[in-house]
């Protein structure tokens, strides 16, 4: 399993741990994942994602999953957090027109 944030796109970062003699070995610097249940105030129903904490604060901030999918371009969401937005928008279309 990939670790990267389903929200945010936040993945694994590459650096140097350097020692006090100035070695320089690869490490990984890896995002705090968390898995999470969401509600969804438009499809009334709770989803479980792998988001980042820094992803969690931003959906928070944001007022809900919903308001932040809305905001969200598409481009850093993963396939299933695309799927979700288009069936929140779908949704929310449904109770404006009627």
């Amino acid at each position: 399993m990939s670790r990267i944030c389903e929200l945010t796109g936040k993945g694994r970062q590459v650096g140097n741990n350097v020692s006090h003699a100035n070695n320089k070995t690869k490490r990984t610097f890896l995002p705090n994942l968390q898995n999470v249940t969401l509600i969804s105030d438009a499809l009334g129903s709770s989803v479980r994602l792998r988001v980042s904490t820094h992803g969690l604060r931003s959906v928070e901030h944001n007022g809900g999953l919903d308001n932040w999918l809305m905001k969200t371009s598409d481009d850093d969401l993963s396939l299933r957090a695309r799927r979700l937005k288009r069936d929140v928008r779908k949704k929310l279309a449904e109770t404006q027109a009627a």
